[in-house]
């Protein structure tokens, strides 16, 4: 009896050894953040950190948040979730704060501008008959970077395909391939800078590492969007646009952008409070003149490589959800 007890004790050690071995440790390469050189367990619902089925979470470790834990996220942008962008575009700031940047059709506007990058964006619209402003979404984003650029676009559309491709993307204002294909990737010879597709098609992820992640989807406007928010979409044109989801490390203090502006120490919105759509200003402030222009009046970027060890950082907690609960509401643009 005592043999078989001192048996199944041996073989839950080792089911338990082989899971461990089978799940991932992640690390931080960053000095700045207090998991450096910290090798975490991912945890066993995500065990890894890429995944053959783009519907799988992966392990991802949040390199600035005070607490070295792994944790599960979807491969997708995650409208509900921190730094996302989603419709026609309602932002959570970096201060928790909900809020509408509505812009104007066939117009860019910085998003983000710091000393070492900007990302900008270019909106794509209509405005029927009878509206005060333009229903807009966001078709593509420009990302500037010591003295290089990247933009990818959602490609125009009549009729929507899931089978259909609707990404393109430029570096240097060359135009990059990156073949079909779940995980297929591709790298900069002269950056840092990655694209790696998180589905077969139409869904990437970019990285600059220590700087940005930014997770990106292409969609339509659907029949039932179009009916719920009276767009009054036309029959040769589907809107299609990106729904996104930033990830910053080690912002300045002085950030500008629609949604830089968020991550600022002092930042006070000026939205209202208590009302169902609070909308922002700012188009005048953070319009450039293209979607890879630095030139807004508020837009920081030196053109070149900087570094900001001398300014205050703005901490970033990575991808919480803004669902409504308890870890919510911290720097989301999500789907209305």
């Amino acid at each position: 009896m005592e043999t078989k007890y001192l048996l199944a004790i041996m073989l839950v050690f080792i089911a338990s050894v082989g899971q461990l071995h089978a799940q991932k440790k992640v690390t931080c390469t960053s000095r700045q953040s207090k998991c450096f050189a910290h090798r975490i367990v991912c945890p066993r619902e995500c065990p890894d950190v890429k995944s053959t089925n783009p519907k799988d979470k992966v392990c991802y470790l949040d390199c600035n948040s005070p607490i070295c834990k792994a944790e599960c996220k979807h491969q997708k942008p995650n409208c509900n979730g921190r730094g996302a962008a989603c419709l026609d575009p309602r932002f959570i700031g970096g201060d928790g704060s909900v809020f509408y940047f509505h812009g104007r059709r066939n117009e860019n506007f910085s998003l983000v501008s710091d000393t070492n990058f900007q990302i900008n964006a270019h909106f794509i619209g209509l405005r029927p008959e009878g509206r005060s402003r333009d229903y807009t979404w966001i078709q593509a984003l420009g990302i500037l970077f010591d003295s290089q650029n990247f933009s990818v676009q959602a490609t125009p559309a009549t009729k929507w395909a899931d089978e259909v491709d609707h990404l393109r993307f430029t570096y240097n204002e060359k135009e990059v391939v990156i073949p079909e294909g779940h995980l297929s990737s591709w790298k900069s010879s002269e950056s840092e800078l990655q694209v790696e597709r998180t589905s077969s098609k139409n869904s990437v992820k970019i990285i600059l590492p220590e700087v940005m992640e930014i997770s990106i989807n292409v969609v339509p406007i659907t029949k039932e969007d179009d009916r719920v928010h009276n767009y009054q979409i036309p029959s040769d044109n589907c809107f299609a646009h990106l729904e996104t989801q930033f990830r910053f490390f080690g912002l300045s203090s002085k950030v500008e952008g629609v949604l830089g502006r968020t991550y600022q120490p002092d930042f006070e919105s000026s939205a209202k409070l208590g009302v169902a759509m609070p909308v922002v200003g700012g188009e005048d402030k953070y319009s450039t003149s293209s979607l890879l222009s630095p030139d807004c009046k508020a837009c920081i970027f030196l053109h070149v490589g900087a570094s900001n060890e001398k300014d205050a950082l703005v901490m970033d907690y990575g991808f919480l959800d803004c669902t409504g609960g308890s870890a919510s509401g911290h720097g989301i643009m999500c789907r209305k």
